[in-house]
Order: structure tokens, then C-alpha cells, then sequence
């Protein structure tokens, strides 16, 4: 079965709306693995606008499923992971002010940069992802950098899912069929919804994760938090 892993950036956001510790960060983590989903996601950004490092601390504490931290690999950034040795760390092309993650890496560009970066990673002991468009040669670039994984970035899948489905799917089956062929893991998010996410999977058969979090969020604000756990987690049932 595919792994769900909840992104609690939003339950940040509405923290920091008005100060305080409500809704309690940590307390949503736990119980966001006890409902089912087998990992947790964050994804800390200079500004801190929903989680804080602070928070990313408090967290390590408690999670016992995946923990995954998302970010750009920043001197700040690195020296977080060095403390807190994640499970996975999922580099991502964010400059300091961008509102929500837009593109994948030039994987080419970026490449020794890249190889750096994850050298370091590793000596941390934690499992490496790079978000990637759905692009073949940048996953074949992605592969000469020593990445672990890649997460397909899903936000062009997830608008052409609404019109047509099927031309949608099929860059992101061909870049899959590309990563597994190179020894890849691969991981996917942004966008995956309840309308789309069985259909995504149902044609990835190599999916290990998807991580997901405004969505889920949302849906959360009418189903509950643990009912909509559980409606992701019956998505990704084979």
C-alpha cells in the first residue's frame, strides 16, 4: 500500500492566525498518526509562517511513523536536519518568499550543487527525495545526483484531471516508468485531492508515498480530521 504522509502546515498556519497554541501542533501530529496515516510532513520556511523550527523540535519528539521535512537546503535548513535527523528530507527549489512549492528542480542545472548537498544529507543517516517535474531527463539527472527518491510534482496532473483525465496521467506515467527503471523510489504531492488521488494511484504502480495537506486539511473542516484520514487512506488501497 502506498504511504499517506499528512503535511500539518495548514494546522500551523491557523495556530499562528491568533497567537497561542490552538490548535495544538504536536497534539494533531499524534493523533494524525494514530488515525492511520504513516507519516507526518512539514515543511519549515524562513519566515516561519506556519511551522517554526521550534516546532520541528518539538515534533521529533513525538513522531513514530515516516517523518518527512520538506524545504530548501539553506545553511539554516541543513543545520535543522543535522539536529533533528528525520526520517526524510525532501529537497524542494523554494526561493524565501514563494507562497506554496511551484516547480520541480533542474535536476541538470543543479546537479553538482545537488550531489553536495545530498552527500551531506546522508552522513545524516536520512533518506533523500528531490521534487521533480515530470520530466524524464531530470529524473535521469536526478539519478546521477545520488537521490534516494524523487516526489513528482503533481499540480499539472491535478488541473488537467478535471477536462481530461487521461492525457493528464500520462507524462506522470511515463516519469515513473523512468525512475523505476533507474532504481528510484518515488514519492508524489501537491494537489492530490479525494477526486484524483485513487485515479493517480491506480496508475502508479511504484507509488511509494504521497504527501498531502491543504486538501486534506479542507476536507477535515467537514468529515473530521480522523474520518478524512481514513477516507486518503482507502485512496491508496490496491
Amino acid at each position: 500500500m502506498t504511504q499517506l504522509s499528512v503535511n500539518i502546515n495548514k494546522i500551523a498556519t491557523l495556530r499562528n492566525a491568533r497567537g497561542g497554541n490552538m490548535p495544538d501542533l504536536v497534539r494533531a501530529a499524534t493523533d494524525i498518526q494514530q488515525y492511520g496515516a504513516q507519516g507526518i510532513t512539514v515543511h519549515p520556511r524562513p519566515d516561519e509562517r506556519h511551522v517554526r523550527r521550534k516546532d520541528v523540535y518539538e515534533l521529533r519528539k513525538v513522531i513514530v511513523t515516516e517523518f518527512n521535512i520538506e524545504g530548501y537546503p539553506s545553511k539554516e535548513f541543513l543545520e535543522l536536519i543535522a539536529d533533528t535527523k528525520p526520517t526524510q528530507v525532501t529537497l524542494v527549489p523554494d526561493p524565501p518568499d514563494v507562497l506554496t512549492s511551484n516547480a520541480g528542480w533542474d535536476t541538470k542545472k543543479n546537479k553538482i550543487f545537488l550531489k553536495d548537498i545530498l552527500d551531506e544529507l546522508k552522513s545524516y543517516g536520512v533518506r533523500t527525495s528531490l521534487f521533480i517535474d515530470p520530466d524524464e531527463e531530470m529524473i535521469e539527472q536526478a539519478k546521477e545526483t545520488g537521490t534516494d527518491r524523487i516526489e513528482l510534482y503533481t499540480e499539472a496532473f491535478a488541473s488537467g484531471f478535471i477536462t481530461d483525465r487521461e492525457s493528464a496521467i500520462k507524462p506522470f506515467v511515463r516519469a515513473a516508468k523512468k525512475a523505476n527503471d533507474l532504481n528510484l523510489g518515488i514519492n508524489a504531492g501537491h494537489d492530490l485531492n479525494l477526486d484524483n488521488l485513487k485515479y493517480f494511484h491506480d496508475h502508479i504502480p511504484w507509488l511509494l508515498e504521497v504527501s498531502i495537506g491543504h486538501a486534506l486539511m479542507s476536507d477535515a473542516l467537514y468529515y473530521g480530521l480522523e474520518n478524512t484520514v481514513q477516507l486518503y487512506l482507502r485512496q491508496l488501497k490496491d
